[in-house]
């Protein structure tokens, strides 16, 4: 049995998410999937892994691509969902693309400097020839081949422009520098801009045009190039230094894209939240509150304050989350839910897309 979804059907998608990234779709995006479906065929003898960089560099592309064929055959797809995947390399993973050493465990995936290094010291360029690069780009070619345009291959997690830097200059180094030498920072900023489109371009160039469209870590579909924006970093200093420091690079890759998005991480970046939101070129925000935070319902203005700005709002979860959001703001326009549920739950997950117009 092979993945429940069809060429045909990627014509709606694309109909659909263009309109709600233009804002005349009148309802909130959907992208669910159902678990519990039976593949249809023995399961590989790899392993599902979270990471992708848990494989290591011996097993093949094709391997890899085989096991996510797998999983994906085990979903159907509803409401606005769709098949997609992604090569996941850790957050970051461009800084290893410039030299830095990549590092596995059970559980995560980390980076490191070859060596210790002042601000002055480092330097930020692209080695296309890097072998972990080469291995992603050589699964982007072996899902093109494996799918034919099937399924939606994201781009790898490459990070924020800052959080690239701190992988050279690890724990409070970076703070120092940014007073010690705030003029390497700036320079390291633009190269990891630099650094950070290079590799975003030579992976593209392995996945289009065969690929349907653009996702990231977060599968918001974008026939136009998208991507989910970061800077982990930035919980660590306040508005002046993010303005000074991050958002003009922050800004300059957002009127490169044509969808950007900003995953606005924790309590601690909800103070450049009305900073970010003034990059006219900044499509929407993606809000995670935090370990030990109360949930994503429980953030009514910040979700007003985005919407008031006109941007869309990117959630995890399920009808309960949708609901709670739609009664806070008034609808749920604007809004894209991503999410899960087993098949069991079928009938209540159709009856909820259908309150929605998302059936």
């Amino acid at each position: 049995m092979a993945i429940d979804f069809s060429l045909d059907r990627w014509q709606k998608i694309r109909d659909d998410y263009r309109r709600w990234w233009a804002g005349e779709l009148k309802r909130p995006l959907i992208n669910f999937s159902l678990w519990g479906r039976d593949p249809g065929r023995p399961e590989p003898k790899l392993p599902s892994r979270g990471f992708t960089a848990h494989y290591g560099l011996d097993v093949s592309p094709e391997t890899i691509v085989d096991r996510w064929d797998y999983n994906l055959s085990g979903h159907t797809f509803v409401g606005d969902g769709f098949p997609s995947v992604w090569p996941n390399l850790g957050p970051g993973i461009a800084a290893v693309f410039a030299g830095a050493k990549l590092f596995n465990d059970e559980n995560t995936v980390w980076f490191r400097p070859q060596r210790e290094l002042t601000a002055q010291e480092v330097h930020l360029e692209f080695n296309r020839d890097e072998r972990w690069f080469r291995q992603i780009a050589a699964i982007c070619r072996a899902a093109m081949q494996r799918w034919q345009g099937l399924v939606q291959v994201g781009m790898t997690d490459l990070g924020g422009n800052l959080d690239i830097v701190s992988t050279f200059l690890p724990s409070e180094k970076l703070l120092l520098e940014l007073y010690d030498s705030p003029r390497d920072i700036k320079r390291l900023a633009w190269e990891a801009h630099e650094l950070w489109w290079r590799a975003f371009a030579e992976l593209n160039r392995a996945l289009q045009p065969v690929n349907p469209g653009y996702t990231g870590w977060t599968p918001i579909y974008s026939a136009e190039p998208y991507y989910m924006l970061q800077c982990d970093f930035c919980y660590m200093i306040g508005p002046a230094m993010f303005d000074e420091f991050v958002k003009p690079e922050l800004a300059a890759t957002c009127q490169r894209l044509v969808n950007p998005f900003y995953h606005l991480d924790g309590k601690g970046e909800l103070p450049h939240l009305d900073s970010l939101l003034s990059i006219k070129e900044l499509k929407g925000v993606q809000w995670v509150p935090g370990d030990g935070m109360p949930d994503i319902t429980h953030w009514p203005e910040v979700y007003k304050k985005i919407r008031k700005a006109g941007k869309r709002i990117q959630i995890f979860g399920g009808p309960r989350e949708l609901d709670a959001l739609a009664e806070q703001l008034g609808s749920a326009e604007g809004i894209i839910l991503i999410g899960g549920a087993d098949q069991k739950q079928e009938k209540e997950i159709t009856a909820w897309l259908r309150k929605y117009g998302a059936e």
